[in-house]
């Protein structure tokens, strides 16, 4: 972008209107301190202090104004950076605020404080083209209009953008071939005449039929042509038959559009279903009340059947978001506009996108629609917006849950230093107890969230389903109940899958317990394994599963279903279809949360009435004998260490975290030295002289970041092992952490007694 000034005029204009208004109040003041009367000179201060503080406000008020206005400028200017068509930002009076690089490689537009001035080499008369789009664009929002220019034709289009601001764009037809109408993208052969029968403008189709560039009517035709009739026309490949429908261009300009004439024996002219059926495009003939008149084959079958004559548009279509017979009014003053819209058929949900262009037949006005399926454009939008809305929950979720994180580990980590000090005799015993247990259950609700957003920490390994369902099965019979029956079916070869076996072991107890839920006067759960190979990608929903071998796991209740339009929400976080009371919402978004991050997918099958089954896909590893993770893990924390007293460099931003670490492990007899950040931590180990054994940061940190200070150290004090703790998943860093020798991760919320017993194991 080369210019981001705004213009001058726009941003101190309420300056100009109010600059008397200080003058005005130090005048006040002055007068009130030279009065000899007491009322008058209290007076003239309250009113020029009244009209200083006013002025004031305006100014801030101008200030703030001005700051937005060049923040939205700003964005504007990244959004048309990269555009190839020249896009140019003017106030209402024409004066250039900024334009992208092709504005500056084709217009020169930084020589040119106007944007009459940047297209007074291309435009005769740019002012009065340019003052009545910017008319237009003021009072309806935008406005567009094609010019015949020396160089060939241009669209300008003007889009109002905030208070006083328009968005240009000068589009060449020979960079979109489709500006003028909906036919070109079509290739319908169209021609542009002037009012002497010159030719103006031939888009592609028409210099494929007639084989060269032409310059007048006169050369095609044998007879002026007439909308709605057979003309015969000089082509390539000999003369042929064309039916010319005419659409109007604006300025005394004609736009002839050349359909394949029906083959017919009699010289009667064809019907209107004679006339388009034979074309191989949707199209719809309309009065110009929105009627429909005729309708072709195409258009037949993407409609669902035959409209009856005197159908109305809004009756086949909707989702304009305004009324379409605002749009067929505009249709019919020659604005070309293509919109998408849903058809209103029952038996599936059709897209479609509607071109409308006027024409004129026999001396009446119609128009012609063009229509496109549009439906896998439309899916495709919908997945990226489905997908964008997951992505922004996940990150607010998994930001939320880190600094959850951090409260949670200082409440129980203050809890359990209190626990040290007291038994079970203590009246203060229980609540303390109570706070714990609270904390506890607060971690596993951020652990859910976590889940969702994928920023969990998951420890994979290798699981053969048909053990981890034996050992779950005492539990989910448990969780079921008497009424309801769980039902395990496996396939005899089914492959192992790489997972982490605990949040494994959630996913199936939360579509277990959501099973039971569904059916309250009881039924059958049944879970079945099964190897699945797929040899060409699996398109389900708005997912694809690569081809490759998977292992799918399906859990079926015969509850009350999931309605229709419910189903595509039910792995959203805290959307539930439970009571008050009865759930958080948070079940299907862990299940959803978990598989994703495990590699695989989660899939919906459900109605009302008809019970719900999911489908679990995981990837089956392709080497057989794939080493597990965990192989030549550290020690298991179980086993019992020889206590080593040692010098911990203790680095943690959160105070309230630094202060329950720090007294833990000093506790433990260690020497601890404290740092709020990555900056003081190296100051202290210049300035220290004792030999640290261990170094516990934090690795989001203001500032530097754990792994990057601990690198900057370890070049001065190689050995030192590592602790980095955080309330994000391992997984969240990359390598920055992974590639530091003698590092381990410790995930918060964490006890005393895993905080002390992770710096053991790293001493030894």
């Amino acid at each position: 972008m080369l210019s981001l000034a705004t213009s001058p005029r726009a941003d101190w204009q309420m300056s100009r209107r109010f600059w008397l208004l200080p003058f005005i109040g130090i005048l006040m003041v002055a007068a009130g301190a030279m009065a000899p009367s007491p009322a008058f000179a209290a007076g003239a201060f309250a009113a020029g202090a009244t009209l200083l503080v006013l002025s004031a406000i305006i100014r801030a008020a101008e200030t703030w104004s001005a700051r937005r206005r060049r923040r939205n400028f700003a964005a504007i200017a990244e959004f048309v950076r990269h555009d190839a068509v020249p896009c140019l930002l003017s106030d209402e009076a024409g004066a250039l605020c900024l334009w992208n690089a092709a504005a500056e490689r084709i217009y020169n537009a930084e020589a040119h404080e106007t944007l009459a001035g940047a297209l007074r080499s291309t435009l005769a008369s740019p002012s009065a083209v340019l003052g009545r789009l910017s008319l237009k664009a003021q009072a309806a929002g935008a406005a567009r209009e094609d010019v015949v220019t020396r160089k060939g034709n241009l669209r300008l289009s003007a889009q109002r953008i905030g208070p006083g601001a328009l968005l240009w764009r000068v589009e060449s037809f020979g960079d979109r071939a489709a500006a003028a109408g909906g036919g070109d993208t079509l290739g319908i052969p169209r021609l542009t005449a002037g009012r002497g029968g010159a030719i103006l403008f031939m888009n592609d189709a028409a210099r494929r039929l007639l084989g060269a560039r032409v310059k007048s009517l006169s050369q095609i035709f044998d007879a002026p042509p007439v909308s709605g009739e057979v003309a015969r026309v000089a082509a390539a490949e000999g003369s042929l038959d064309c039916l010319v429908a005419e659409g109007e261009g604006g300025g005394g300009r004609r736009d002839l559009y050349l359909f394949p004439a029906p083959a017919r024996t009699d010289p009667v002219p064809a019907s209107d279903r004679e006339t388009i059926d034979r074309l191989p495009v949707a199209l719809l003939k309309l009065g110009a009340d929105g009627r429909v008149l005729a309708a072709n084959g195409d258009a037949q079958r993407l409609l669902g059947n035959d409209p009856e004559p005197g159908t109305r548009l809004a009756d086949l279509m909707e989702g304009l978001g305004r009324p379409l017979d605002t749009w067929l009014e505009e249709a019919a003053r020659g604005v070309v506009r293509s919109e998408f819209l849903r058809l209103t058929r029952r038996d599936q949900e059709v897209f479609v996108q509607v071109t409308l262009s006027a024409i004129t037949e026999r001396g009446a006005s119609a128009l012609l629609a063009v229509l496109h399926d549009a439906t896998e454009l439309k899916s495709l939008e919908a997945q990226f917006v489905q997908s964008q809305k997951m992505q922004a929950i996940g990150q607010l979720a998994g930001g939320v849950a880190h600094d959850f994180n951090n409260l949670l580990t200082a409440i129980s980590g203050h809890c359990d230093l209190l626990l040290l000090r007291r038994d079970q005799g203590d009246p203060d015993y229980g609540d303390l107890v109570q706070i714990h247990q609270n904390a506890n259950r607060a971690a596993a609700l951020v652990g859910q969230l976590l889940a969702f957003s994928r920023k969990q920490t998951l420890r994979p390994e290798r699981l053969d389903l048909r053990d981890t369902l034996a050992d779950l099965t005492h539990l989910l019979n448990r969780l079921v109940g008497e009424r309801v029956s769980l039902t395990l079916v496996h396939d005899p070869d089914l492959p192992p899958i790489r997972a982490d076996k605990r949040q494994l072991e959630q996913v199936l107890m939360n579509l277990v317990v959501n099973a039971r839920d569904a059916m309250p006067r009881g039924g059958e759960i049944r879970i079945e394994t099964q190897r699945l190979h797929l040899a060409d990608p699996w398109r389900r929903d708005r997912a694809e599963v690569p081809p490759g071998d998977y292992v799918a796991v399906r859990v079926a209740d015969e509850g009350v279903g999931i309605p229709p339009d419910k189903i595509g929400k039910v792995f959203e976080p805290f959307y539930t279809t439970k009571r008050t009371g009865e759930g958080t919402g948070l079940g299907l978004s862990t299940v959803y949360g978990i598989v994703k991050q495990t590699g695989g997918f989660v899939f919906v099958d459900s109605g009302p009435g008809e019970g719900a089954t999911f489908t679990l896909l995981f990837p089956a590893p392709a080497d057989a004998a794939e080493a597990s993770p965990r192989d030549g893990a550290a020690p298991e924390a179980g086993r019992a260490l020889a206590h080593r007293e040692a010098v911990v460099l203790l680095v943690e931003d959160e105070v309230p975290v630094r202060a329950f670490a720090s007294r833990a492990l000093r506790l433990r007899g260690h020497t601890v030295l404290e740092a709020g950040s990555a900056e003081e931590a190296l100051e202290t180990l210049r300035g220290s002289d004792l030999d640290v054994d261990v170094f516990v940061t934090d690795v989001v940190m203001p500032g530097r970041d754990g792994p990057s200070w601990v690198r900057e150290a370890l070049r001065d004090h190689p050995g030192i092992r590592v602790v980095f703790v955080s309330g994000y998943a391992e997984e969240s860093f990359g390598r920055e952490s992974t590639d530091i020798p003698n590092a381990v991760f410790l995930p918060k919320p964490f006890s005393l007694d895993e905080l002390t017993e992770t710096v053991q194991r790293q001493l030894h």
